[in-house]
């Protein structure tokens, strides 16, 4: 999958359009909380400014339901801020992407100026391609695909160029993802900083790992993570099962587990799993129970069956020292998902003693890629952030990757 870069792509005096991925939590005042996002997406924006492009930005941020003067929660404007203070130059807003005042502002660009248009999920063609499962035959009526490509359209009008930097919604081909950079000219279509080393990262994880490669795999559902074990199992030499999931293999292997979360309804899905990786899945030993999920709350050490008045919230001591063995001495590390209720103390030690252990295996030369959305928050909760190799911007998205799935939005763009 090696795609034309932005460090290859001619930009000076060129309209560049940027899809970036700008979606930062927001306070009640409408400050930015975690600025990670902008902070991540400056260098390729800093590479084209400096190269004297014209730089247009896109950016999505949450899920509006009206429109930019009802739902200001959702308006970009914050972030135009904190971008000029970051980039340390003028960064205009335009309250609209597509319409006369959008077309105004980029026609006024200089080289090495900088815009960045309103939300684009304001338009609800931007992902009008999520409701085609919606419609009787699961495609888009004629009159949503016709408001798709007129969207399409006035956005690519914008741009002569078009980069790619928002690895967290290239699993979605929504239009400013996928359609806009298709009507622009072969040759002009890139990939950001960001996207490059997002791609190179999991790319090589899944193509070219270094020995023993180790996956860590949590979170609620074995649903969510059937296409990821299937992907890895031809590729991994363990992987280690932790979060509420684990309580689904161990009903399939008849172990009691009280009132924990279990999927009844893929018991033989997770048998069967269990059968093909021989040996290579590795199942929680123990794990800390309590009545309720609550912050102090009485918990108790399981390593048989979990009383049938108490729910499974996180792995044992036992679970840890295990784990953390297996990654000591692991060539590449892939994470994707917290081992406990980490949001809740004391339920996530499990979690945080696990990041220690990516953390050690890292600094004794593994390679570690932590899988973006509670992986991440998990890391950085733990203040490990920094001793990790990779850390994804795209929850969603490292996932879909790691299943094995096409990204349409990648591979739209030029190849390198």
């Amino acid at each position: 999958m090696a795609k034309k870069s932005v460090r290859t792509l001619t930009v000076r005096g060129r309209r560049v359009l940027i899809r970036a991925d700008l979606n930062v939590p927001l306070d009640a005042a409408q400050k930015i909380t975690d600025d990670r996002r902008i902070r991540e997406f400056l260098p390729t924006l800093r590479h084209i400014v400096e190269q004297g492009g014209r730089a247009i930005v896109l950016s999505h941020l949450g899920r509006p339901k009206g429109d930019p003067a009802t739902d200001r929660v959702f308006s970009l404007a914050p972030c135009a801020a904190r971008m000029q203070e970051l980039l340390g130059r003028p960064v205009r807003f335009v309250p609209e992407c597509v319409g006369s005042a959008a077309t105004t502002a980029v026609a006024a660009l200089g080289d090495g100026d900088v815009v960045l248009l309103e939300n684009v999920r304001f338009h609800k063609a931007e992902t009008v391609v999520d409701s085609a499962k919606k419609n009787p035959d699961g495609r888009l009526t004629a009159e949503q695909d016709a408001g798709r490509a007129a969207f399409a359209a006035a956005l690519a009008a914008h741009g002569e160029a078009y980069v790619n930097d928002a690895f967290g919604t290239c699993h979605r081909r929504h239009v400013s993802m996928y359609d806009v950079p298709a009507l622009l000219p072969r040759g002009s279509r890139a990939t950001g900083f960001l996207v490059e080393k997002e791609l190179r990262y999991l790319g090589e994880a899944l193509g070219n790992p270094r020995r023993p490669f180790v996956a860590i795999l949590g979170g609620a559902k074995v649903s969510d993570k059937i296409g990821v074990i299937n992907n890895l199992l031809s590729r991994v030499d363990a992987i280690l099962i932790g979060g509420a999931m684990m309580f689904t293999f161990w009903a399939a292997q008849n172990r009691g587990v009280g009132r924990s979360l279990c999927e009844r309804d893929k018991l033989d899905t997770a048998r069967a799993l269990l059968e093909k990786a021989d040996g290579r899945i590795v199942l929680p030993s123990d794990a800390v129970a309590a009545a309720s999920l609550a912050a102090g709350v009485e918990t108790k050490l399981v390593e048989g069956e979990i009383p049938a008045d108490l729910m499974g919230l996180d792995v044992g001591p036992r679970t840890l020292a295990d784990f953390s063995n297996r990654l000591r001495g692991a060539g590449t590390i892939v994470w994707n998902g917290p081992l406990g209720a980490f949001e809740t103390s004391p339920f996530d030690r499990g979690t945080i003693e696990i990041a220690r252990a990516v953390a050690d295996a890292t600094s004794a030369g593994a390679t570690s890629i932590i899988g973006g959305g509670d992986s991440a928050a998990a890391v950085e909760q733990a203040g490990l952030a920094n001793r990790m190799s990779h850390i994804s911007t795209g929850g969603g998205a490292s996932l879909e990757f790691l299943e094995g799935r096409a990204f349409g939005p990648i591979e739209v763009l030029d190849d390198a």
